[in-house]
């Protein structure tokens, strides 16, 4: 299955081909990135002193709710609980007073912090209702037996958790379904479910995943699940700074969806990297892709839309990416290059580096949950 495309593709080797003045990213402001705020979160010691290597948003830890609105990419519109009260959850209880359920099941805006460190076992899907933050900083707080559902909800923000062998058929970590929009997962740590650690299905839209770090799992991040659902050609999804740990396959596999990959690093599949399926479009910009046993990083699978005659598949494009270890990118050179989208059509700026050694270095410590302390809350300035 790994390689039934192979020998259809010319394999263009982008290793050193890092351009910047082809990357249309004007210099975000300096509080995106500068080197004054940057360095007393990343937790790993030998990087303290490392000017040359920017994470994006390193401030939004400097008071609680900075986070909000902070995200780059698709879902940088999340603003989760903003403008709620805080929600202290104080059990490790699956549901009743205090437990992270009932804070999620609330109506109104909260931003959801823990008192609590340890394992929640979730007996059943936890469904996350609108205008809600759930923020791990400060505490070690695992899910498993379950995992979170978005449905038909806007403005989540999911923070530094962990997420642990779901059990079940249809059992993910985050299921995104049907219609949710402006979501933010960030700084998660993703492992062992049965089902997927990501699903973006059913028109949910504007939503980035970024900092996460996935591992020990088959069919890691799926979005767009069905041929037969051409609504699905509205998602959109950015994934960066994120880390996929030796997972199988699925990173991600993509129907009809927008994808702008960045900054990620890819390495040791099972199966492939990336799969471009029905009408995706797939822009992966300075990743890094380092192969195990299976060689080839993009594949593509045809697949027929229920609104077109013959059946196709999707489109990638590669900007910048580094291949090493043998990687064989496996890109496709002809089909549907004038159909592809450009990240800067939708947001003007995004904090992108070369795909360095070091940026491997810095992703393999960085992403997935932090031991970093919980801020304190500031009063909301009046907008």
């Amino acid at each position: 299955m790994g390689n039934s495309h192979g020998h259809h593709h010319h394999h263009r080797n982008e290793a050193n081909s890092y351009f910047p003045h082809q990357t249309p990213t004007p210099t975000p402001p300096p509080f995106k990135f500068g080197p004054s705020d940057h360095h007393q979160h990343q937790p790993a010691a030998q990087f303290q002193n490392n000017s040359t290597m920017s994470l994006p948003y390193a401030h939004v830890d400097c008071s609680l709710r900075a986070l909000a609105g902070q995200a780059e990419g698709f879902g940088r519109l999340a603003i989760g609980g903003l403008h709620g009260p805080l929600y202290h959850v104080t059990t490790l209880a699956d549901d009743g007073p205090g437990s992270l359920r009932e804070g999620c099941r609330m109506k109104e805006p909260l931003w959801i912090v823990f008192e609590v460190s340890g394992t929640i076992h979730l007996r059943s899907h936890l469904s996350v209702s609108s205008y809600k933050t759930i923020d791990g900083r400060g505490q070690r707080v695992k899910l498993t037996g379950k995992g979170l559902r978005l449905k038909e909800c806007e403005h989540v923000i999911i923070c530094n958790l962990e997420f642990e062998g779901g059990k079940g058929p249809d059992v993910d970590a985050i299921q995104i379904k049907p219609k949710s929009k402006h979501i933010w997962i960030d700084r998660c740590s993703l492992r062992d479910y049965d089902d997927g650690l990501i699903d973006i299905t059913r028109e949910s839209t504007d939503i980035t995943v970024s900092r996460c770090h996935f591992s020990s799992h088959d069919k890691t991040m799926l979005i767009g699940a069905d041929p037969s659902h051409v609504a699905d050609r509205c998602i959109r999804v950015t994934i960066h700074h994120c880390f996929f740990d030796g997972t199988r396959q699925r990173h991600p596999r993509v129907r009809y969806a927008k994808v702008h990959l960045y900054n990620n690093y890819t390495r040791n599949w099972g199966i492939y990297a990336v799969c471009a399926s029905v009408d995706s479009q797939i822009y992966s910009q300075c990743n890094i892709y380092e192969a195990g046993q299976k060689k080839m990083a993009f594949k593509y699978l045809t697949e027929k839309a229920s609104d077109k005659e013959e059946a196709r598949s999707g489109c990638i494009r590669s900007e910048g990416d580094l291949f090493i270890t043998g990687t064989q990118a496996g890109l496709m050179t002809e089909a549907g290059e004038h159909s592809m989208f450009h990240p800067s059509e939708y947001y003007p700026t995004w904090t992108v580096a070369a795909p360095t050694d070091n940026l491997k270095q810095v992703l393999q410590h960085c992403t997935g949950w932090q031991d970093i302390q919980r801020p304190a809350d500031q009063p909301v300035a009046a907008q």
